[in-house]
């Protein structure tokens, strides 16, 4: 008997390797294939087969996720659209979101939520943020999402490169574990094209912007930011992390040290 699971889960393993190694090579191909190519031109690519199906926008409704979301809308506003709702968000978040909802027209709307059993066992009174950030990150935000792509071969992420200097070189097309692939259409954008794309298409702002927030996450871990600060200098003040922990690269969960 334990041999013959020992041979399943050598099988196993050998057939997520050659899974993984086929999205790499795939990745590479369509990298190649998307970097000359407009934002638009490479989302409207990977929406329209280029990328494995069935395909995801995942979006948090925060301070730049306007522009991809609008960008979805012309070319497919049934296109799905993961939103994780982690009950810790700003309640202007929350009205945002229904408000490009309705004035983009995107139909595929999907709210992602923690497990209630989950968050009973783990965070019953709301104050797992206070003393471990990256449990709670993981509680609320990693595991509903790989719950939600499970069903899903590629997803739309909204990441730039300028946004940290982690992601000097991210590619337009990664690996996102085993038997995904992960898209930014949107990586060689600056702070300077996403404001202009927003003033053409007339755009409107997450309110708080302009009361001081850059960068938008869950109340607890996002405060103002000075301007002499980085834009994300806000996200989890007083702590050296700088991710959410919802970004996978090379078939692994990033946390801790990565920007997000």
């Amino acid at each position: 008997m334990a041999k013959q699971t020992a041979k399943i889960e050598s099988a196993s393993a050998d057939a997520a390797a050659k899974s993984l190694a086929s999205r790499k090579l795939l990745a590479e191909q369509l990298q190649r294939s998307f970097a000359p190519l407009s934002a638009e031109e490479r989302l409207r690519r990977a929406i329209g087969g280029d990328a494995p199906g069935p395909i995801a926008l995942v979006s948090s409704f925060g301070a730049e996720s306007v522009v991809l979301l609008h960008m979805v809308a012309q070319i497919d506003r049934a296109l799905p659209v993961l939103f994780l709702e982690t009950h810790m968000l700003f309640p202007e978040t929350i009205a945002y979101q229904k408000q490009l909802i309705e004035r983009l027209g995107l139909s595929g709307l999907r709210v992602i939520r923690p497990d209630r059993a989950e968050l009973a066992a783990e965070d019953p009174i709301d104050e797992l943020h206070l003393s471990d950030v990256d449990a709670c990150c993981d509680l609320r935000k990693t595991r509903p999402l790989e719950r939600a792509l499970s069903e899903f071969g590629s997803s739309i992420s909204g990441r730039k490169r300028f946004q940290a200097s982690t992601r000097a070189d991210m590619p337009f097309v990664e690996t996102d574990g085993p038997d995904r692939l992960k898209i930014n259409p949107l990586a060689d954008w600056t702070a300077e094209d996403l404001s202009v794309y927003r003033r053409k298409a007339n755009l409107p702002p997450h309110p708080l912007v302009a009361q001081g927030y850059p960068s938008i996450g869950c109340a607890p871990c996002t405060s103002k930011v000075a301007e002499s600060e980085d834009a994300r200098a806000g996200r989890w003040r007083g702590s050296d992390k700088t991710e959410c922990g919802i970004h996978i690269v090379n078939g692994r969960i990033v946390r801790g040290g990565a920007s997000s």
